[in-house]
């Protein structure tokens, strides 16, 4: 029996697809299902292209129904991964799923995280800060934005030439090398 992954995303899915592309041969985990609050988001064409099934949803049937969390305990989902997941996760999501519920951010946390502090928002941040390195952490979830025990951090450096889209790209490279990893690391550790 293979340990099954759900994916939460919002938008493009890069990491989506790092994940995807990780465990498309594994043996012990698959990645079962892909869910999002944004119908247009890119990331439902990834799925579709490794012919993973897909779910929209939208707020009410998020905080106000259990329709989200039926879906995963009636798929089996073992273990949930965010991957640019922009909304904060229901109690009912965290009490299913207790510890095994991951994300990724774009910063070495404590530091630039919490409510509206994603993408591009953490970037600019970070360098107007004069931050001299730039990272990720890889975290479990709570109730909070950002406060789930940290799991894994990576840095890089800004150069003071760098400019936003250069340290997406720092960024976004250690995200699609480490995070497929501590996911896959994670999840051989739990119980089916």
């Amino acid at each position: 029996m293979k340990k099954r992954i759900a994916i939460f995303a919002s938008g493009s899915g890069s990491n989506a697809q790092k994940l995807m592309e990780h465990f498309k041969r594994s043996n012990e985990i698959e990645i079962s299902l892909v869910l999002t609050n944004n119908p247009e988001a890119y990331v439902l064409q990834r799925a579709d292209n490794f012919e993973i099934p897909t779910h929209i949803f939208d707020k009410n049937e998020f905080y106000k129904t259990e329709d989200v969390v039926d879906l995963l305990k009636n798929l089996d989902i073992d273990f949930i991964v965010l991957a640019g997941f922009l909304w904060l996760i229901p109690q009912s999501l965290i009490h299913a799923y207790p510890g095994r519920i991951v994300n990724i951010h774009p910063a070495i946390l404590p530091k630039f995280g919490g409510k509206g502090m994603y993408g591009d928002h953490v970037h600019n941040a970070v360098m107007a800060a004069g931050e001299a390195e730039g990272g990720i952490t890889i975290h479990y979830v709570n109730e909070n934005y950002d406060e789930g025990e940290y799991i894994y951090q990576a840095r890089y450096r800004i150069d003071k030439n760098d400019n936003l889209e250069m340290v997406k790209f720092k960024g976004q490279q250690l995200e699609h090398q480490h995070y497929p990893r501590i996911v896959e690391t994670i999840v051989k550790k739990i119980k089916k």
